[in-house]
């Protein structure tokens, strides 16, 4: 405190406890919050808990020639301290003594690495004091009166372009922070309005991650009615709407901007490039909330497919400190914010036979940050929503183990690996009926409380939490392979299942597929993360494991149906079709002599489809079950027989002119299915009744 009082910065954040009124504190949680703010001053107590994602956050508010104070226990000791925010990657079952704090043990390697880290003990004071004025910020000027570098400039007038030039053609905005990114987005939808232009859209994944945005565009309106996330002036308007609401109630807009679009699901993001013709992508590359790494994987590539004519700016000049600035090189290296994965050229001729299986241990990994840079750089990409905190469970959670492939010495792929289960009977009790909701017990909890099977609480299984390939050989079967490895070490130690929880997309579904799981459950809402629905995938690798798989195989066979025309009603039938193929499903042997002549008389004559409704479902199932229909055929009879669609919607999804069309079409299909599953005499039955129609049709 004597020194805050030397330094008589009044302009500062300080985080965690401290002994003093003087000075407004913050928590952890409340780090977010400060997005957009500029201080001078930023002192982190880490005794009250180091949070990665707040503290790379925070560091982020600094303005050039400021002081970062961070106040840790002895640093050669600090990992061994109790830490609050550790608790957040406990797992039920585990201590906090098996919290180890290698992720403060690697923070604290670097900081004592690092030359232009000053660290003060009480045994050893700096020799000359702490000054910021003698650092000052070498920050090139650039003379502009809204843009503060040339490349906020530049983004500004390619954010106009996109609204004056041809349509289709989004704009890809990228920087890492600082760099001014979304304050130009406010710049250029307040000079839209001031041109003209009436209805600018704003989204982003929180409110809070525009506010920088908001507060540009109100200071260049003056005179509009704003509230913090909205601007009106006499019919104009800059309003902030959620992804998904633009998507269920699409609004006009000249202009749609989405900011930090790294956080927000792919899906969503594909969604609303398709509604809005004119739109804006800005993301953050190396950012606490996320890394665009994997949304320059994932969705630049549907940028190419869909609106190839796309353009990228790419902002580098900080707004508030010089380039190469130590600080910023230091939080990037400390919160692995420029983890990567090996180089394209080192791994792009990989094939099955080079490569080799390894299962390090996280000791491993803390003494190898060359593995542990690729690994983590690996993880980002695959998954749109990794942030710092991911780093420190992967270091230090309890229940975690690593299996990755290696090519010559670069790893080409990584599974995260959770062990599960393994509760006692009174435990299990509690977790069956839905009274306990053991902390990492994702696939041994769900199983129980949700689908009933109390044995699942008991049995021990594996969780693949998370697997990623590098992109440059992904389709040569190195998943699969690194999965065959997870499974065989797995039985060998004594798990009873493998198993994996993830947000369900055609291709992960056949992924999954393909390495020998089966789904045993559907979540029945979207997933915060990936606006997708979950599916849990299963299998057996003990005699008790193989009996629990089967039960759960049976529940959901029998419940997906129902659920598809009900809770699942809307879900997507290149999702539906995969997960019905291969269940246990009512055999068509069950259909008696007359439900036979129901599907003849619907087929091949006039009888109405709801009149034959319990034998189309029958066979619907049996086909769906059995993959004996082609997409469209299968969407359909998904969309009608099972989720109750009205016939408007499956005409329209189908492209068929009205129901008479849409019947006609449900008709021909489940003729087809009956030649396919009939018996002799009812398929004789059907080629007379099909030679007549033909014959009156002449």
């Amino acid at each position: 405190m004597a020194a805050l009082h030397q330094l008589k910065i009044a302009d500062s954040i300080w985080i965690g406890d401290a002994n003093t009124d003087e000075i407004a504190t913050l928590n952890n949680d409340q780090a977010l919050a400060q997005l957009g703010r500029e201080c001078e001053f930023l002192i982190y107590n880490a005794h009250s808990g180091f949070d990665p994602d707040a503290f790379g956050a925070l560091s982020g508010t600094l303005r050039g020639g400021g002081l970062l104070l961070l106040l840790t226990p002895p640093l050669s000791e600090w990992h061994t301290h109790p830490d609050p925010v550790a608790e957040r990657i406990r797992v039920a079952g585990f201590d906090k003594a098996d919290l180890t704090g290698r992720f403060l043990q690697r923070i604290s390697n670097i900081l004592q690495s690092d030359p232009d880290a000053l660290i003060i003990t009480p045994e050893a004071t700096p020799s000359a004091p702490v000054n910021p004025e003698a650092f000052p910020p070498q920050i090139p000027l650039f003379n502009h009166p809204q843009c503060r570098t040339r490349d906020q400039l530049q983004a500004v007038d390619a954010i106009i372009r996109v609204v004056k030039g041809h349509r289709k053609r989004p704009l890809v905005l990228t920087s890492d922070r600082g760099r001014g990114k979304s304050s130009a987005l406010g710049i250029a939808a307040a000079r839209l309005i001031g041109e003209g232009y009436r209805d600018i859209l704003v989204t982003a994944p929180r409110q809070a991650a525009v506010s920088s945005l908001f507060e540009q565009a109100i200071n260049a309106l003056p005179e509009a009615k704003s509230s913090p996330f909205s601007i009106d002036d006499e019919g104009f308007s800059i309003r902030f709407h959620a992804p998904d609401h633009l998507l269920s109630n699409p609004k006009r807009a000249d202009l749609l901007l989405v900011d930090e679009a790294a956080a927000i699901p792919t899906k969503l993001l594909e969604g609303l490039l398709a509604h809005y013709p004119r739109v804006v992508f800005a993301t953050t590359v190396h950012g606490y909330e996320g890394t665009g790494l994997g949304f320059n994987i994932r969705f630049k590539g549907h940028l190419d497919r869909h609106t190839p004519q796309w353009r990228e700016v790419i902002l580098t000049e900080p707004i508030r400190w010089s380039r190469n600035d130590p600080l910023e090189a230091l939080v990037f290296r400390l919160l692995a914010l420029d983890a990567s994965p090996a180089p394209d050229n080192e791994v792009a001729d990989v094939s099955l036979q080079e490569v080799i299986v390894e299962y390090p241990t996280q000791q491993q990994l803390l003494e190898n940050e060359g593995d542990l840079n690729q690994l983590f750089g690996l993880l980002v990409i695959a998954h749109y929503r990794t942030t710092p905190l991911d780093l420190r469970h992967l270091l230090d959670g309890p229940n975690l183990r690593i299996a990755l492939l290696r090519h010559r010495g670069f790893i080409v792929a990584v599974a995260l690996l959770a062990a599960e289960g393994g509760f006692d009977e009174a435990m299990t009790e509690r977790i069956w009926s839905g009274r306990r909701r053991p902390r990492g017990h994702l696939l041994a909890q769900s199983l129980s409380a949700h689908l009933g099977l109390p044995l699942a609480a008991t049995l021990k299984g594996m969780r693949i939490m998370r697997i990623a390939v590098h992109p440059t050989v992904q389709n040569r079967g190195l998943g699969r392979l690194l999965v065959d490895s997870v499974r065989h070490e797995a039985e060998k130690t004594g798990f009873d299942y493998l198993g994996t929880s993830f947000g369900a997309t055609p291709e992960l579904i056949g992924f999954w597929l393909r390495c020998g799981l089966q789904a045993v459950r559907i979540g029945l809402r979207t997933g915060a993360s990936s606006n997708n629905q979950s599916v849990m995938f299963l299998q057996p690798l003990s005699p008790h494991g193989v009996k629990m798989a089967t039960e759960a195989r049976q529940r959901f066979a029998r419940q997906l149906p129902t659920l598809l025309g009900d809770s699942l009603a809307h879900l997507s039938s290149s999702l539906a079709a995969p997960l019905l193929e291969n269940i246990e499903h009512p055999p068509t042997t069950t259909l008696d002599f007359q439900d036979w002549l129901d599907l003849l008389a619907f087929a091949f004559a006039r009888r109405g489809y709801d009149l034959s409704l319990h034998a189309i479902q029958v066979i619907t199932l049996a086909a769906l079950a059995d993959g004996i229909l082609n997409d469209a055929d299968a969407e359909l009879l998904i969309k009608r027989v099972l989720q109750k669609q009205s016939w408007q919607v499956c005409a329209s999804a189908l492209k068929l002119t009205g129901r008479g069309m849409t019947v006609q079409r449900i008709r021909q299909v489940v003729g087809r299915l009956v030649f396919h599953y009939a018996g002799k005499e009812i398929r004789e039955r059907a080629s007379r009744m099909q030679a007549d129609n033909k014959g009156r049709a002449r």
